[in-house]
Order: structure tokens, then sequence, then C-alpha cells
């Protein structure tokens, strides 16, 4: 994972324990933030991996009854082996195949940007975070004032926070913070609203991006 791509990631766990008054806050406080918002990255992918292991186990004793009770292996003395046989996808299996994959990409893009956070020599990590933290900081009014002008028909105090914290960083970046290209910043924004959002998240962040584009760049 590159290192920017771990920034905003982190910096969007950072965010979510923002409280109001950012303004008082110092850079010692968001040194403690990152740590923290670090912590919480190996905690969760340890509790997705135990259920990546679940799953793994559900599947694995589904598929030793299946082998267990077909007829072939039914028809074969007590004490002789299994043989293997055929086995159609059910859905089901699928389902839980999908589950798997899903938590296992989670799992490894956490730990990730756990190791790029942690390691001493991914320092840049680290201080992209506190770019975008300090920046949002200096410059919160004009950014919720740009997300209110720009989300028209929509109550900014309403919108999920989630969705108007991955706005704050992306309007931080293309605005003030200008170290990366405006395409770059747009797809990992919606790739955040994609992994932490809703269904409906990236098509109202990418509408509002384009706005900010257009208006402000």
């Amino acid at each position: 994972m590159q290192a920017r791509r771990a920034s905003r990631e982190l910096s969007l766990i950072v965010f979510s324990q923002l409280g109001k008054d950012i303004e008082k806050q110092h850079s010692g406080d968001f040194e403690q933030l990152i740590l923290s918002s670090v912590r919480t990255l190996i905690s969760n992918s340890m509790e997705e991996i135990s259920i990546v292991t679940s799953e793994l186990s559900n599947v694995r004793e589904f598929v030793e009854d299946f082998e267990n009770n077909h007829p072939d292996n039914l028809a074969r003395p007590i004490d002789a082996y299994n043989i293997a046989v055929e086995m159609p996808l059910t859905s089901k299996m699928k389902e839980d195949i999908d589950v798997i994959l899903n938590v296992a990409e989670k799992s490894i893009t956490a730990l990730e940007i756990a190791e790029l956070s942690v390691l001493s020599g991914q320092s840049d990590v680290k201080r992209y975070v506190q770019k975008i933290i300090q920046t949002y900081k200096e410059r919160k009014d004009d950014i919720d004032n740009v997300i209110k002008e720009l989300a028209s028909g929509w109550d900014i105090e309403r919108l999920f926070k989630i969705d108007k914290d991955i706005l704050r960083i992306a309007i931080t970046e293309l605005l003030y913070v200008k170290d990366a290209p405006v395409k770059v910043v747009i797809d990992e924004a919606l790739e955040l609203a994609k992994k932490y959002s809703t269904d409906e998240s990236p098509s109202f962040i990418n509408g509002i991006l384009a706005k900010v584009v257009e208006v402000y760049v």
C-alpha cells in the first residue's frame, strides 16, 4: 500500500475521534490520536481475522459433513477412509466465501496501514496525516462551508459523519495541501466511501468533489 493512501485511511480514523473543539487541540493531541488509531486498526484486524477463521471452520465443517454423508462414502466400510466426491457450489457456500474474502481483504489493508504507520522507516505516513489534520484545523470553517454550499438539498448536520470526514480530508488535500493529483485524491476518497460507508455514499461524495474541482480548483 502506498504511503499516501495509508495516510488518508488513517486520517479518516483519526477524524472519527476528533471532537467539535478541534481548534483547542494541539499537535501532541494529534500524536495521541494517530497512535490510538493505529491501535484501533490492529484491534479491528485481529477481530476480522478471527471472523475469517470462524467462517473457514464453518465451511470446512460443511465440506466434511457433505463428504461423510455422500452415498459413495456411506456405502464404504466403516473403517475405510472417505473418498473425494463431487460437490456442487451452493449459494450458501458462495455467501460464506464472499464473507471470508471481504473480511480477509479488510484485514490485509488494516495490517498494511498499521505496518506503514508504526515502522520507523515509514514516517512519511505520520507526517502526512499530521499535515491533513493540522490544515483542516486551520481551515475548518472554510472547508465545512464549501461542503455546506455544494451539498445543495442536504443538511450538513444530518450527513453521515463518515461521509463528512471523507469530504473534509479530500477537500483539505484538493484546496490547501495540493500535494497529490486531483484524480488520485478523488478516486481514493471514493474507495474510502465504498469501504466504510453506505452504498449511496460514493455517488454523493463524487458529486460534491466534482463540484469542488469545477468551482475551486
